[in-house]
């Protein structure tokens, strides 16, 4: 059950309106989802939050599945039971298929595994990774 009475887009004020069809036009679909419109009880926060995930998202040096698949294996790790079905259906959109899934799987439960022996170990980081940049 939802913490706070989500707005929906026939009583959204004109402000929140204007950032729900923001969100419609980009992702070419009719309807808002849940999450941002539980973070419409905060218009401020609703725009805040919009525009950097409209500005993080887009196509860039990364490709937009890419992105997807980093999203999905972040929310994964953190836990976060909405974000991991609304990711994991815009990776879909994007190409994902069931087997690029299965590798995601797989790349995440190796890299909490290591970070979590790494860390545990408290093994120091060698000389040649501190320049790799």
């Amino acid at each position: 059950m939802p913490m706070f009475k989500m707005v929906e887009y026939n009583k959204a004020k004109p402000e929140i309106r204007a950032v729900y069809d923001d969100i419609m036009a980009t992702r070419k679909t009719d309807w808002v989802n849940n999450f941002w419109k539980t973070l419409a009880t905060q218009p401020g926060l609703l725009r805040r939050v919009w525009a950097n995930a409209k500005e993080v998202m887009a196509p860039g040096k990364i490709d937009a599945l890419t992105k997807e698949m980093i999203y999905v294996a972040v929310s994964i790790t953190n836990g976060c039971d909405y974000c991991i079905h609304s990711h994991i259906a815009a990776a879909k959109s994007k190409g994902m298929t069931e087997e690029m899934f299965g590798e995601l799987i797989s790349v995440i439960g190796l890299a909490n595994q290591t970070n979590s022996l790494a860390d545990g170990f408290k093994i120091p980081v060698d000389d040649q990774f501190e320049t790799a940049f």
